[in-house]
């Protein structure tokens, strides 16, 4: 078959590999229709090399059909359609009993002191063959695929698999008064649908961008935008927009590769050229985050209020200002999204008639797999207005 494979910093390529084959009675095989780029898979792009290996396959948003299931799969069978989600999960441990489903203790990657396994996805969360490609081996299928209905076009479904959930979480995270407000910071995938939840939900909405085409999206949507390079200072200009307060509650979906932090930038770079070996202990020890984004949120949250992160960080030293997060009380909540814990939240808005959420015209860009590392270097390079890019093998 052929899948996206991971070849070195910003060197991913289309190879012919092995049929992928079930392996435990727990396992599907599926069939992949359309797969997702995620803003995730940008680090491993350019950041998270020493944690990937040569013909390592990417991705963790796909869905398809079921061709082959294993003897202990009986919620899917060939045919039926479905939704992967990023998460490999048991659903029965301690962990996935409490709905904690990131921290399954059946595919925790204990080596490395990390959560839940997922696809595509280096050897700190289990180094399992990606999506993106023609063919998936599900692992512990009998708990994790989503079946969907036949009909619809696979965009109304496709984001199940990771960007509906996490921006679903990063809103209840948010945990935003009735009746309030929320800055989210980042209009990639994240935090464009992180908006548009929030507003569904009644909240009032300000998100902040520096791409045009990203600040454009949100204000088709109805969302308050205010353009990062236009603003001094961009929590005075949301304090002004909130009785002089703040939101709140702020939603960070941008990350450790945030704009306006060229230390941190210079880090990435350096670690890059290191060993892996090497990189891997800087990495597990020092602070290279680009924390512009994160001490923005908290500069701009009100007092009290709240800080949902679901932008990813990796520096285990960053550095961050301790007495203003006391001082003014935030409480901050994080991690890595437990995805079917908000699928029947989320369900209903793709079910039901209209498409409160925009999903279906949520890509900005298809293409075949074949054009996979086109698709990679317009979305990291915020080239061409790419937003979303779903590859269909």
């Amino acid at each position: 078959m052929k899948a996206l494979a991971w070849h070195g910093n910003h060197d991913v390529r289309v190879d012919n590999v092995p049929d992928p084959a079930i392996e435990q009675p727990t396992d599907a095989i599926v069939r992949i229709t359309s797969t997702a780029i995620c803003g995730s898979d940008l680090h491993l792009y350019e950041v998270l090399g020493p944690f990937i290996d040569e013909g390592d396959i990417l991705g963790h948003e796909p869905m398809g059909i079921v061709e082959e299931v294993g003897s202990s799969v009986e919620h899917i069978k060939p045919g039926d359609r479905v939704v992967i989600p990023f998460n490999i999960v048991c659903g029965h441990c301690w962990m996935c009993d409490r709905q904690l489903f990131a921290h399954c203790e059946t595919t925790q990657n204990r080596e490395w002191g990390m959560g839940a396994s997922f696809f595509g996805y280096t050897k700190l969360y289990g180094q399992v063959p990606g999506g993106q490609a023609e063919f998936l081996r599900v692992p512990q299928a009998h708990f994790g695929p989503i079946k969907v209905p036949e009909g619809p076009p696979d965009d109304r479904f496709l984001y199940l698999s990771d960007v509906l959930p996490t921006s679903w979480q990063a809103v209840e995270y948010a945990d935003i008064p009735k009746g309030g407000s929320v800055a989210v910071f980042g209009l990639g995938p994240i935090g464009q649908m992180s908006s548009r939840i929030a507003q569904h939900k009644g909240h009032r909405v300000i998100a902040v961008d520096l791409v045009p085409e990203r600040l454009e999206m949100a204000r088709q949507h109805g969302i308050e935008v205010v353009n990062l390079k236009n603003h001094d200072d961009v929590a005075e200009t949301i304090k002004e927009m909130t009785d002089g307060r703040g939101p709140d509650s702020v939603i960070d979906a941008v990350g450790m590769e945030a704009h306006g932090s060229p230390v941190g930038k210079f880090a990435h770079k350096v670690v890059g050229l290191l060993p892996d070996r090497v990189a891997q202990t800087v990495m597990q020890t020092g602070g290279l985050d680009r924390t512009a984004a994160l001490n923005l949120c908290f500069n701009t949250v009100c007092r009290g209020g709240t800080v949902s992160l679901s932008g990813v960080y990796g520096g285990t030293a960053t550095p961050i200002n301790m007495l203003q997060i006391f001082d003014k009380g935030i409480q901050i909540k994080m991690g890595q999204a437990h995805v079917k814990r908000w699928i029947d939240d989320i369900m209903p808005l793709l079910t039901e008639d209209g498409d409160p959420l925009g999903v279906d015209d949520f890509a900005t860009h298809k293409m075949p797999l074949e054009q996979a590392p086109h698709g990679y270097e317009i979305f990291q390079k915020k080239q061409d207005g790419a937003i979303k890019v779903v590859l269909q093998p």
